[in-house]
């Protein structure tokens, strides 16, 4: 029987010295995610309501449904291939992958998160470079979001990731 190859997945973590509360909700609030990784937003993620993020420095942007909200442990999203900003909304559900995180006290003061991105389409190749670049990705995210929680910095790490634009 021949080996089946996994699908590929992303996956990243960072122990945040905060409480689960205060991290959980930096996913949730836009006000305190744009301090550190989309610059807008058009609304607080919430079960059964879509969203769109936008990275203006890039002009693209994602439509993300939320699926689940356990608050303080796990938020799950559904996400779509980034759109140009003047070109209009676009959600291709074959294009879409899922994004979960999930929130683990460590103590009361503070939290690890974990980010798994999955789904992706395409060839193996493909799929394999959309797992690495999500995984790249992910990372300065939570670089980010530890500066700004814990020491009150924003890196402007996503931004500054290619700064002739993408």
């Amino acid at each position: 029987m021949a080996n089946t190859p996994q699908p590929a997945i992303a996956q990243s973590g960072m122990l945040i010295r905060k409480p689960a509360a205060e991290v959980f909700n930096a996913f949730i609030d836009p006000a305190v995610t744009t301090r550190f990784w989309f610059t807008k937003s058009t609304g607080k993620l919430e079960v059964g309501k879509e969203v769109v993020w936008s990275w203006e420095m890039y002009n693209v942007s994602t439509a993300v449904d939320t699926i689940a909200i356990e608050p303080n442990r796990r938020i799950e999203i559904r996400w779509y291939d980034s759109y140009d900003l003047k070109g209009g909304h676009r959600k291709a559900p074959e294009n879409a992958t899922r994004v979960v995180w999930t929130f683990t006290p460590h103590g009361n003061d503070a939290t690890f998160v974990e980010v798994v991105n999955d789904g992706f389409s395409g060839d193996a190749q493909t799929v394999q470079q959309k797992a690495l670049d999500s995984t790249g990705g992910f990372c300065w995210v939570l670089a980010g979001l530890k500066a700004y929680l814990e020491h009150h910095i924003e890196l402007n790490l996503v931004g500054d990731r290619f700064p002739q634009g993408k």
